[in-house]
């Protein structure tokens, strides 16, 4: 799996994308320490043993390093991590299976982007293994970086499982 290559001081504007969940009911926040077993519990379900790992990274670091969507049942819905395996790396992110294509997973890219940006400084990102090309590519215009495969995430100890 390759990697991609994100400008973050060419993000696109992200106001429309918040407003329209915040209209819907879904909330972006940065995930807090109490929060952990849940979301834990979450990547576990959404997307694999090996992002939990990553996500438990997220949580060592002041300020946590991963974003949450809730719906407005307060269920988890989303979450997205950065800075978790690697410095200037995004990933992974997943949404809840009956919540996707409603724009959660944009606006999670987005907000991570702009942490990495405005928080850490960074004028580019890389999105690390890449799994759906062209929702990045639309989402933040992100390029493919040649030779990239196999990626950070080669070595693995475990099989990557994805779940249904």
């Amino acid at each position: 799996m390759q990697n991609m290559l994100v400008n973050l001081l060419a993000l696109p504007d992200s106001r429309p994308v918040y407003d329209e969940l915040n209209a819907r009911g879904i909330r972006l926040r940065r995930a807090l320490t109490p929060d952990k077993k849940l979301v834990c519990d979450f990547v576990r379900e959404t997307f694999s043993e090996c992002a939990v790992g990553e996500a438990e990274a997220s949580f060592a670091r002041k300020p946590v390093s991963l974003f949450i969507a809730t719906d407005a049942d307060d269920r988890l819905v989303g979450f997205a991590c950065y800075e978790a395996t690697a410095p200037d790396f995004f990933g992974p992110t997943a949404v809840a299976k009956d919540c996707r294509g409603k724009g959660i997973g944009r606006a999670l890219l987005l907000r991570c982007m702009e942490a990495m940006r405005d928080e850490l400084g960074y004028v580019y990102a890389i999105i690390g293994g890449v799994g759906p090309i062209p929702f990045y590519e639309k989402s933040v215009d992100a390029t493919l970086i040649p030779n990239s495969d196999p990626s950070i995430y080669r070595d693995f100890m475990t099989p990557r499982q994805k779940k249904p």
